[in-house]
């Protein structure tokens, strides 16, 4: 039997506190030769597997591994036992709503995106939505833009060509990061809320941060109610995935912040 990464004593994450994750996806080949996906339960193990492109395979994988290694450290259990539930449909209540872990106490959130070789984990007290992309391109601009709140629009359309992708790339990840924060995701109109470059006008009762994604994606955080007193960036290095690894360190004090 592989040896898994085993979870020290749980940490409490308060309500003054959010934790943000980035972790860079290994090559293709990690997945058959490398990550320990018996950590996985059997549907993200069967998701893995259906793949076409192994580089899709591989940042699945490397999301669902470090999410469970990570969400096993602040918990206290082996990352294979996380109990995951899912919430309540904000539409509907039905039983398909946003990931979550099941009854912590205290309450213990998080939120979880991936992009092309890039993982983004949120973890906090209190609600959480994350995102993280890679760089539009100059034809996603275009398709997408006219789908967006005015005001935003407005504020694309007066930007000059080669300001507009990096802008609309950082809007985009904050939509996305509050949409996952609300439970809805996309299902909500992304034209219904503003989160452009006004901090003023953004929706109220939430946090919106951009975070350092890196060369080749954004990557943005929704908090529900006030700032946090400590935000902290820290990259979760590739070989913390291996078999047999160390459960990484969640104290808020521990390891460098980007």
């Amino acid at each position: 039997m592989t040896a898994t990464a085993v979870a020290p004593a749980p940490t409490v994450v308060g309500q003054d506190r959010l934790d943000l994750w980035l972790i860079a996806t290994p090559g293709p080949e990690a997945v058959r030769d490398r990550l320990d996906t018996s950590e996985l339960d059997a549907a993200e193990r069967k998701r893995t597997a259906s793949f076409i492109r192994p580089s899709d395979a591989a940042t699945y994988a490397t999301a669902h591994i470090a999410l469970r290694r990570l969400l096993g450290a602040y918990l206290g259990v082996p990352p294979a036992d996380v109990p995951f539930v899912r919430e309540p449909c904000p539409g509907c209540q039905g039983p398909h709503g946003r990931p979550a872990v099941a009854h912590p106490d205290p309450p213990l959130h998080f939120s979880l995106s991936h992009s092309h070789g890039m993982v983004l984990v949120g973890v906090a007290g209190r609600t959480v939505g994350a995102d993280v992309e890679r760089l539009p391109r100059p034809q996603t601009v275009a398709v997408c833009t006219p789908a967006l709140h005015p005001q935003e629009r407005e504020e694309l359309d007066a930007l000059p060509p080669p300001d507009r992708q990096a802008a609309f790339g950082r809007l985009w990840t904050r939509k996305e990061a509050y949409l996952k924060g609300l439970g809805t995701g996309l299902g909500r109109s992304p034209a219904a809320d503003y989160l452009g470059a006004d901090p003023a006008r953004r929706p109220a009762g939430w946090t919106l941060l951009d975070i350092p994604g890196g060369p080749r994606h954004h990557a943005a955080a929704a908090l529900l109610g006030d700032p946090p007193v400590t935000t902290t960036v820290r990259r979760l290095p590739a070989r913390a995935l291996l078999p047999g690894a160390a459960a990484p360190d969640v104290r808020a004090d521990a390891g460098p912040a980007l």
